[in-house]
């Protein structure tokens, strides 16, 4: 069968590695450390996948300017703490191994800063897969399409033959944004109404699905 796209684009926290958890709970304990509104849960979800300091800001709207700074700085201090640990998603690896063997360029397009996503990819073995990687450090953070407009760039591929995957609502607006088809997942940071509120091409519930939607549609 012809393939259907030559580029697929993942998003990294919560589509490919199970950190939704952590970085939510990284944020609520560096506000904590410095006495500022603690987000509920729900916020502190909602933010993941955008860069740092803007998600600080959607997440603390009412934190004064010069707090912002050591704000990140305590988010790292939690995070970093527990980065190391932090798992790949059940068949994540072995999804993307059966991508690359069956010809797809693979890339990330991440919230992540660069150093970060570096991290993550030694720790896993995975950065052999990814032909092409941006974090919101290096271009506009999402949903702003100029991260996925690079990565086709790079890589010399059209947006008719690009899909992206990704957990949040901000994947979605990204991938629509650049004109490229979108399958989200629904184990990660956003809730199943506000993916499937945009219109996916596809909402699966897990690697499993995700695979056979792969092997079946792309």
């Amino acid at each position: 069968m012809r393939k259907r796209y030559d580029l697929i684009v993942f998003d990294w926290d919560g589509t490919l590695m199970d950190s939704t958890a952590i970085i939510a709970g990284s944020i609520q304990s560096a506000c904590r450390d410095l006495n500022l509104t603690i987000p509920d849960d729900e916020t502190a979800r909602h933010v993941i996948g955008l860069g740092l300091m803007q998600a600080l800001r959607h997440a603390v709207p009412d934190a004064p300017e010069a707090m912002y700074e050591p704000l990140v700085a305590r988010y790292r201090h939690h995070f970093l703490a527990q980065d190391q640990a932090i798992p790949l998603f059940d068949e994540a690896r072995e999804t993307i191994a059966e991508l690359f063997e069956a010809g797809y360029t693979l890339a990330v397009a991440t919230g992540k800063n660069r150093a970060g996503l570096d991290r993550a990819l030694e720790a896993t073995g995975m950065k052999g897969y990814f032909q092409s990687t941006r974090t919101a450090c290096q271009t506009f953070s999402k949903p702003n399409p100029t991260m996925l407009f690079e990565i086709m760039d790079e890589v010399a591929v059209s947006a008719a033959r690009t899909l992206m995957v990704g957990d949040t609502t901000h994947d979605v607006l990204l991938a629509h944004n650049a004109g490229v088809d979108v399958v989200a997942v629904s184990y990660g940071a956003h809730p199943e109404g506000q993916l499937s509120a945009l219109a996916p091409l596809a909402l699966v519930s897990d690697f499993k699905q995700l695979r056979a939607w792969f092997r079946t549609n792309a």
